[in-house]
Order: structure tokens, then C-alpha cells, then sequence
């Protein structure tokens, strides 16, 4: 290291060669192996070995064995490999095979399948919808007993129905109108923008001598608008970790496994780690704060909003000996390919 203590390209390159060598091996590396790729003696790469152990990049689980990567070795390694390039035929291959499902719902699921089949992994991918989410149409049906079925049919394709009970009959006519009014007036818009132009015109003195006006209100008060914002999330491939050596107890990997068994926890996985810019590649090495199993995991993934009022997310959960080069391509690919099949 250098009189700041910060490291060196020399540092950087020894340190990301025992990494490379590790996940190949499993085993410590010794200096003589890192010899073998740099023109330096192996008193050399020991005293850069001693260096990088100081600043926390290895650890040595012997006196007398080789060097282990740490966690921040990982994360330092992963980095390397976030200006990975598209691959403009394996995007095509992607997008085509995640266009055959013709919903976000099933776009979701092929992308974490994809996931899974490259990487060997836990694929997740998640649709999280915002207040930017934009009406295409709703359809409202009478149904016996005052009630009433409302339909709200979202840009990004998505439908959600709603049963209403109210006090005074509507007939299929009035609701018909009712229905025109909305599609006419607010289809294309964004659901926030609909609550707060709905609410002025219902404010307005005249909307007391408007037919439709007053039904609308009636189906406003109901919730006609209110999604439920709930996001689509699938995951698969829990089974790829079973044979990993994570260092855990049966029990403990019993508990890995109802953990990875949890949308609400795969959904704070994803909200924790992936708060980067849009489209960039995030990597989080050790996961213990979700999860004490989760200690020797390693998160890779990527956010994009979507037009539609979607934020999308797309990663890989794996060991921290996991082939980095791969999970980080794939990522990147079949995000970009999901981005553009549901734009």
C-alpha cells in the first residue's frame, strides 16, 4: 500500500487473482499459485498477502495454509465486472423467449427462470408497482343485492376487480355511463393524477347537479381507484443451494430455506441492497442482516423504472463462491431484456 493506505493496481491484481482462484478451488490460496500468473517472486506476493490481510481484504483460517477471501475481497472482485457489455444476440435470444408470455405476471416468472437456468442460482425477479401506474380502462357490472363488480385494468396489463356493496340501487345502464365517463376522461392518465382531478370536480359546486358526477362519487368513496398496490414477485431455484458448503447445520439450512420460502422477505432483500441508479448493476456480499443463514450469500441485481409505473428488479441470490463473471452477465441480459419486452 501506498503512504495513504490505500491499495495499489498491484494490490488489486493479486487480490482479484486469489479470488478468481478461490472460486475455482474452494481451497486457501497460497502465495506460490499467485506467483505462477505474476512476474513477482513469491516473497513478493506474500508481502502483498500480508497487506491485504491487514486491510481486511483475506483472512487465514491456518497458520500454515494459503489466504481466503473476506467479504469485501468479493464485493472489490464483483465490482470489476460491472461494466460487463450486451451482448446484442444473447439479448434478442432473452427478450424473444420472455415475450411469449403476454403478461407482466408471466414475463416475471420466465425472467426468473432464465435466471436460474444461467446461472445455476436463485433467480428472483419482481414487478413493484408505484403511484405512477396508468388507467387503461375500468368495467363496472351490477351484480344482485346492490353490489357491484369493479374492474380496473392497468397499463402494464395488470387487472384487479373489486366487490361493492352499495346503498342505493345503480342500474347496468347508469354504471355503463359511468364507465364511459372514467375511460373517456382518464384513460392514459396516471392513477395519482386521476385521484387528484376526480377529487377538484367533485369539490366543484356543479358536481351536486351532475347525474354522473354524484354515481362517481358513490364509486369513488368505494375505492373504485384504490389498487392495492401489490407487487408480482417470483423466485425459483432454492433447490441449487442445498449442495453448496455454506457451513451450515441441517437446521440452519432448514431455516435458509423457509427464509427463501418468503415474498416478504425476498421483497426486503430487494429493497435493501438494490438502491443504486437506474439500470445499474448492484452487488451485496454477505446477507446476515436480512438473515443470519444468509451470511454466505451474495446478491447481485438491477432496478429500472418502466413506463407503466413499474419498478422492476431482477437478481441473482448465490454463494459467495459463486461464478461472478456469469451471474453479473445474466443480470445484466435478461433485466434489459425484460425491460424491453414490457415497454
Amino acid at each position: 500500500m501506498n503512504r495513504l493506505g490505500t491499495l495499489t493496481p498491484r494490490h488489486y491484481d493479486v487480490l482479484h487473482a486469489i479470488v478468481q482462484k478461490y472460486i475455482e478451488t474452494g481451497q486457501p490460496v497460497p502465495s506460490h499459485t499467485i506467483a505462477q500468473k505474476y512476474s513477482m517472486s513469491p516473497a513478493s506476493i506474500r508481502n502483498t498477502m500480508a497487506d491485504l490481510w491487514e486491510a481486511g481484504y483475506l483472512s487465514q483460517p491456518h497458520t500454515s495454509a494459503g489466504r481466503v477471501p473476506t467479504e469485501r475481497a468479493y464485493q472489490s472482485y464483483a465490482k470489476t465486472l460491472l461494466g460487463s457489455r450486451i451482448v446484442q444476440a444473447e439479448l434478442d435470444r432473452l427478450q424473444l423467449e420472455i415475450r411469449k408470455a403476454d403478461s407482466v405476471e408471466g414475463r416475471i416468472e420466465r425472467s426468473s427462470r432464465l435466471l436460474t437456468e444461467i446461472t445455476r442460482n436463485f433467480g428472483i425477479a419482481a414487478a413493484i408497482p408505484t403511484e405512477n401506474q396508468t388507467l387503461d380502462q375500468v368495467e363496472l357490472l351490477a351484480l344482485p343485492e346492490r353490489r357491484i363488480l369493479m374492474v380496473v385494468v392497468t397499463r402494464d396489463r395488470i387487472v384487479r376487480n373489486k366487490v361493492i356493496t352499495v346503498d342505493d340501487h345503480i342500474s347496468q345502464d347508469e354504471l355503463t355511463s359511468i364507465r364511459n365517463y372514467i375511460n373517456y376522461n382518464f384513460g392514459g392518465w396516471m392513477i395519482h393524477n386521476i385521484h387528484r382531478e376526480l377529487k377538484r370536480r367533485l369539490e366543484l359546486e356543479s358536481a351536486a347537479y351532475d347525474a354522473i358526477l354524484r354515481r362517481v362519487s358513490v364509486l369513488y368513496s368505494n375505492g373504485i381507484l384504490d389498487l392495492g398496490l401489490m407487487p408480482q414477485v417470483h423466485f425459483e431455484g432454492a433447490e441449487n443451494l442445498i449442495g453448496l458448503d455454506l457451513h451450515l447445520t441441517r437446521e440452519r439450512m432448514r431455516d435458509l430455506l423457509r427464509t427463501l420460502e418468503e415474498k416478504k422477505r425476498i421483497l426486503q432483500l430487494l429493497e435493501r441492497f438494490l438502491e443504486q441508479r437506474d439500470g445499474e448493476v448492484a452487488v451485496q456480499v454477505g446477507l446476515s442482516d436480512v438473515h443470519s443463514s444468509m451470511s454466505e450469500l451474495s446478491l447481485i441485481g438491477i432496478r429500472f423504472a418502466l413506463p407503466n409505473g413499474l419498478a422492476a428488479n431482477v437478481a441473482v441470490l448465490g454463494p459467495m463462491r459463486m461464478n461472478y463473471t456469469r451471474a453479473v452477465s445474466a443480470v445484466l441480459h435478461v433485466g434489459q431484456a425484460f425491460k424491453t419486452a414490457t415497454t
